[in-house]
């Protein structure tokens, strides 16, 4: 992520990085990111190299719990970074009315989920049933019967003719794209208009990490993950949604709109191993979800209008996934709880 100048010209407390054991520092910390609320730095040492956080405006509280979950994590064995400890114990520190907190700097690299072959999509699934299953354990519980709210599609649909009013009636090729695209946003949320899910659902809530997708995830040579990042995401939910949310993201196709579900059934299998639910509530997630992806309209207003407001968003997905989806809705119900059905081994997905 580019690196704003505000973010570059901003000096550290020059005894700041004492506070921890780590080595001297080989040269000035590198900022490599800014985001609301927090700036990041590169620390190198002759121990290796760390991430250095800065929180402004922080919640200790959360930040705290955060630390604290994935410490428990990371001493479980999952490829989760511990924050590191400073000399006094603490796992957030202050200096100058700034909080911080250190980690080991994340090896591995990206990968999409298309490279992964079947048994790394199992593996992957059953790595974040591992995660739900210890998040079970390590939190407090969470509220069975959980309100969720359901977006409108009047309110979708009004987004997009407020939309479609802002565009030039005799605009550029580019204008006529983003009116053709709109419109078929429009013709969809008309025509699914009575398919919206309810409100409040009987199924298995917890906490989650928020954010299970490709950006958050780093691999090692051998394909397995060293790393689950972005756990400032941490939140509570049902967990069949995050389990079709993170396949619905990791498995959507770029060249041909639409989800490859050979490896969704994998990754499914691989959840259901580690952290079982049942095909109903599978069924509900992959409702609700498609549900949220076609009366949100913003992935429009970002790819079309110019709209660079993306925030904490996870990807949007491909721009024809909401349409595929719409037209093999059906098919989806079926395949994302096909793992909790009676099916073969010599199925595509696990050959």
């Amino acid at each position: 992520m580019p690196t704003s100048q505000s973010a570059c010209d901003t000096e550290l407390p020059p005894r700041l990085l004492k506070r921890w054991p780590i080595g001297a520092p080989a040269g000035a910390p590198t900022p490599v990111a800014e985001r609301p609320g927090r700036r990041c730095w590169r620390v190198d040492t002759a121990d290796g190299a760390y991430l250095l956080t800065g929180y402004t405006g922080v919640d200790r509280r959360a930040v705290l719990f955060q630390h604290a979950v994935t410490t428990e994590l990371d001493a479980a064995g999952l490829p989760v970074l511990a924050p590191v400890p400073a000399r006094g114990g603490r796992t957030l520190v202050t200096s100058a009315g700034t909080a911080y907190a250190l980690h080991p700097w994340v090896a591995g690299r990206r990968r999409g989920g298309l490279e992964l072959t079947f048994v790394q999509c199992e593996r992957l699934g059953e790595l974040l049933g591992a995660l739900h299953a210890e998040l079970d354990r390590l939190t407090p519980p969470v509220q069975q019967s959980m309100l969720v709210p359901t977006p409108r599609a009047a309110d979708a649909i009004d987004a997009v003719d407020r939309m479609l009013d802002a565009l030039p009636g005799d605009g550029t090729d580019f204008d006529a794209l983003t009116a053709r695209r709109l419109h078929e946003r429009r013709e969809l949320l008309a025509e699914f208009a009575d398919h919206q899910p309810p409100e409040i659902e009987v199924c298995t809530v917890g906490h989650l990490h928020g954010a299970f997708h490709a950006g958050n995830l780093r691999y090692g040579g051998s394909g397995n993950v060293t790393a689950v990042l972005g756990w400032d995401a941490l939140t509570t939910g049902p967990v069949a949604g995050e389990v079709v949310r993170a396949a619905a993201s990791l498995f959507a196709s770029d060249d041909e709109p639409g989800l490859d579900l050979d490896r969704v059934r994998a990754f499914v299998r691989g959840h259901r191993a580690a952290f079982p639910l049942d095909a109903g509530q599978i069924q509900s997630a992959v409702h609700r979800v498609w549900w949220e992806r076609l009366c949100d309209v913003a992935p429009l207003r970002q790819r079309y209008l110019g709209d660079d407001r993306p925030g904490d968003r996870a990807p949007a997905g491909p721009a024809g996934l909401v349409t595929w989806w719409s037209a093999h809705l059906e098919r989806t119900l079926d395949l994302f709880a096909a793992p909790y059905t009676d099916i073969s081994d010599e199925a595509p997905a696990y050959g």
